[in-house]
């Protein structure tokens, strides 16, 4: 009996810790990595950060809570993307395309954004801080021309 306490007690645990939080697929993320190429893969919670995804395919992805701080992006395609909560610090995202994705909570602080195609995007809550944006659709209150 001992022994069975003793086991579930350890299951327990190991649940606990380990949390019931989805985490990304490693086979995925050295996909990517190896080939730039993971069209609509499940990288949620991924550690990316400082990768040179330049021209990576990663529409439709699942990049939820993603740390892609200080990643290279330039002219990724992450359309229909979902970046929810994912960390875009520092990144630099110069010709990516991210039409209708999801960008809800994003953390773009200190990110160097030109010529980004954000049609259909959905913008809530990012934090834009210090980012530098040009001819690209997110800005701060008002219309994008």
């Amino acid at each position: 009996m001992k022994k069975y306490i003793a086991g579930a007690i350890a299951l327990i645990s190991t649940l606990v810790v380990s949390g019931y939080s989805k985490a990304e697929n490693p086979a995925h993320v050295q996909r990517l990595l190896e080939t730039n190429l993971c069209m609509g893969c499940d990288l949620v919670g991924a550690n990316l950060e400082g990768a040179h995804l330049i021209g990576a395919d990663l529409r439709n992805a699942d990049l939820r809570n993603a740390n892609l701080n200080s990643a290279n992006l330039e002219g990724a395609d992450l359309d229909g993307a979902n970046l929810q909560g994912a960390d875009l610090s520092n990144t630099f995202l110069t010709n990516a395309t991210l039409n209708n994705s999801n960008l809800n909570n994003v953390d773009l602080s200190y990110a160097t954004i030109f010529d980004a195609q954000v049609q259909g995007a959905t913008m809530n809550n990012m934090n834009i801080e210090n980012a530098s944006i040009s001819e690209t659709g997110i800005a701060v209150g008002g219309e994008y021309p």
